[in-house]
């Protein structure tokens, strides 16, 4: 294995309603978009009232990798890196897109996106790598 492997974020947004099944779903298209392997995930990432949620836990199960919950300030500060603007995402949590800060914010300072945000039913997901040493 090689130095270039991307350790990939994904940040997700999702209803209270969703099931673990449609976030695994979602992360899997979304590194099929991105023709990123699986092995790539590193993590998934959520706001801090999304974290603790069954499903959320659930599918970071599934997918095997550790979850990240976001605080407010993280999320705000990644907001002016978001590329997708929702009325609705900014209305509620003051930033364009949910999964976009989310995934940014727990990539770290420097992250970039490598997928903008992607939607099912229930939930959003979008990836981010952290900044490469250069």
């Amino acid at each position: 294995m090689g130095g270039g492997e991307a350790m990939i974020v994904a940040g997700l947004g999702f209803r209270r309603s969703a099931a673990a099944e449609e976030i695994v779903t979602l992360v899997e298209l979304a590194l099929n978009r991105a023709e990123l392997a699986r092995g790539a995930l590193a993590k998934l990432g959520t706001i801090e009232a999304l974290a603790d949620l069954p499903a959320f836990t659930e599918a970071a199960r599934r997918l095997a990798v550790p979850t990240m919950a976001v605080g407010e300030q993280d999320l705000s500060a990644a907001g002016p890196r978001v590329r997708t603007q929702s009325a609705r995402s900014l209305a509620a949590r003051g930033v364009g897109s949910v999964a976009e800060a989310a995934a940014l914010a727990a990539a770290g300072p420097g992250a970039t996106l490598v997928l903008e945000r992607i939607a099912s039913t229930s939930v959003t997901c979008a990836l981010a790598r952290p900044e490469t040493e250069p």
